[in-house]
C-alpha cells in the first residue's frame, strides 16, 4: 500500500471547540453507552479491548482526532529513516484540533515493540498531539507522564529497538477496532472508544440522557420504593 500523507486524504470533518469541551466532560463508558443508542454499529464494536491499557489514569479524559501510523521496531536490519515520522508530525501539525496518534504494531515480535518514549512524545506534543493509543509498548513513562502526554498501550518495554514508522494516515486496526484518520478517540481509565466525528453532536446529547437515566435508576435502587419484584417487572 502506498503511503498517504494528509494532503491526499479525503476532506476531514473536525470537531468544534464546543464539541471538544463537551466531550471532555463525559466519561468514556457513558460515551460508549451513547454511541450504542445510535444503532449504527453492533454493540460489540467500536471500543478497544482490555489489552489496551491506560498508562496514566490520573490524567483523566482524552479527546482528540486520530492521526494513524503503522510501526515496526523489531525487524533486524531495517534501513533507518524518519521520513514517515516527519509525515506523521506534519499531519498532526496541520490538524486544527488535538491529535491522538493511533499506532499499529506490525513487527515480528509484538511483545518487544516500543512505539513511543519521551523523545517522540515531546515532539508530538509540541506540534499538537495530546496522546498515543497503540497495541505496542511504550517507555520513559515517568517522564512522559510529567509532560501530561497520555498513553494507552499493552505495556512497557525498556528499549526502543529499531526505529520504524512504515505508513501514516492509513486505516489501522488497534485493539479490535478499525480506526480511520480523523476518527474521534475518546478515552480514560476505563479504555478507548472510537467513533466518526459526524456523531459528535448526537453523542453529546445522548450522553446527557444516559446520565439522567442512570442517575434516576441509582436513586430509585437506593430509595425506600425499591423492591426486587418491581426491578424484575421493569425488566
Amino acid at each position: 500500500m502506498a503511503m498517504l500523507n494528509s494532503m491526499e486524504l479525503p476532506s476531514m470533518k473536525y470537531l468544534t471547540i464546543g464539541q471538544l469541551d463537551s466531550l471532555r466532560e463525559i466519561d468514556t463508558p457513558t460515551v460508549a453507552n451513547a454511541v450504542e443508542t445510535h444503532e449504527s454499529r453492533l454493540n460489540t464494536e467500536g471500543f478497544m479491548g482490555w489489552n489496551i491499557r491506560c498508562q496514566f489514569p490520573d490524567l483523566g479524559v482524552m479527546v482528540g482526532q486520530a492521526v494513524t501510523a503503522t510501526l515496526n521496531t523489531t525487524t533486524t536490519g531495517k534501513v533507518k529513516s524518519r521520513s514517515v515520522w516527519h509525515d506523521c508530525l506534519q499531519a498532526i501539525n496541520e490538524m486544527p484540533v488535538p491529535a491522538v496518534i493511533v499506532a499499529k504494531d506490525i513487527g515480528p515480535r509484538p511483545f518487544h515493540g516500543c512505539h513511543f518514549g519521551d523523545g517522540m512524545a515531546n515532539v508530538a506534543k509540541r506540534v499538537g498531539s495530546i496522546g498515543l493509543v497503540t497495541d505496542g509498548g511504550v517507555r520513559d513513562v515517568e517522564t512522559v507522564h510529567g509532560m501530561g502526554f497520555q498513553m494507552f498501550a499493552v505495556g512497557t518495554v525498556p528499549a526502543h529497538g529499531n526505529f520504524g514508522l512504515d505508513e501514516t494516515q492509513v486505516p489501522v486496526e488497534v485493539g479490535g477496532v478499525l480506526v480511520n484518520p480523523g476518527d474521534v478517540v475518546h478515552a480514560d481509565g476505563n479504555g478507548v472508544v472510537v467513533f466518526p466525528p459526524e456523531l459528535a453532536d448526537y453523542v453529546i446529547s445522548e450522553a446527557q440522557k444516559v446520565t439522567e437515566r442512570e442517575a434516576a435508576q441509582f436513586n430509585w435502587v437506593l430509595s425506600d420504593e425499591f423492591s426486587l419484584e418491581e426491578l424484575i417487572k421493569r425488566g
